[in-house]
Formats: C-alpha cells, sequence, structure tokens
C-alpha cells in the first residue's frame, strides 16, 4: 500500500495482483481485511484476475457467485469500477485466453 499527497489531499494506492485460481474470493477476503484502511481516498488498482461484469467479457456470459459476491462487497464498501463509470459501453479487452478464444478485461480500477 502506498500512502502520498495530491494537491494535498491524502491519498492511497492498493495495487491487487490476485491469483488465477480463486481471485474473486481472495480479493473480497484481501478487501475485507483492509476494509478499515479503505476510505473515500482510496484508489485501488491491478490485475484482478477476473472480469467484474458480463461487458468485461467478449463472450457476455454470466459473471458466477463468487464473482457476484465480490462485486456486493465492493458496492458495500461504496467502491466503483471508475473506468466502467467514464466507459459504460466499451469493450476494451486486457487479457485474452488461448484455450477460450476469448477477452476479457481483468485489470481494473476502483475508487
Amino acid at each position: 500500500m502506498i500512502k502520498g499527497s495530491i494537491q494535498e489531499e491524502d491519498i492511497t494506492i492498493l495495487n491487487i495482483y490476485a491469483p488465477n485460481i480463486g481471485s474473486p474470493q481472495y480479493i473480497r477476503q484481501l478487501l475485507t481485511t483492509l476494509k478499515g484502511q479503505i476510505d473515500n481516498n482510496t484508489i485501488i488498482v491491478g490485475d484482478f484476475n477476473t472480469p467484474l461484469t458480463a461487458m468485461d467479457r467478449s463472450s457476455r456470459q454470466k459473471i458466477n457467485k463468487e464473482t457476484q459476491a465480490l462485486n456486493e462487497a465492493l458496492n458495500q464498501m461504496d467502491l466503483i469500477d471508475i473506468y466502467r463509470t467514464f466507459h459504460p459501453k466499451a469493450t476494451e479487452y486486457t487479457f485474452f485466453s488461448s484455450a477460450h478464444g476469448t477477452f476479457s478485461k481483468t485489470d481494473h480500477i476502483l475508487g
């Protein structure tokens, strides 16, 4: 976790690199552990290794239960996907699965 100031505002930047397997649960558990340190001046960035919405997948498949639980935790913590807020219909992807022939957006910026 990095702490600094921009224009006299204290900010915290939290970079998360989640494992390939069980990433929604990992992120949810990490954010729950750090909940007391996350406030309105916290920006969370990183490779979550999971798309947060169906829009973040080229296949548009439904989001699984673990990702739904992660999204509920993000909502409870008042964290939003900053990129998705400014680009609600953009289909930009950061990962290609050659095994499945699909693209996903697995890198996220939350605030």
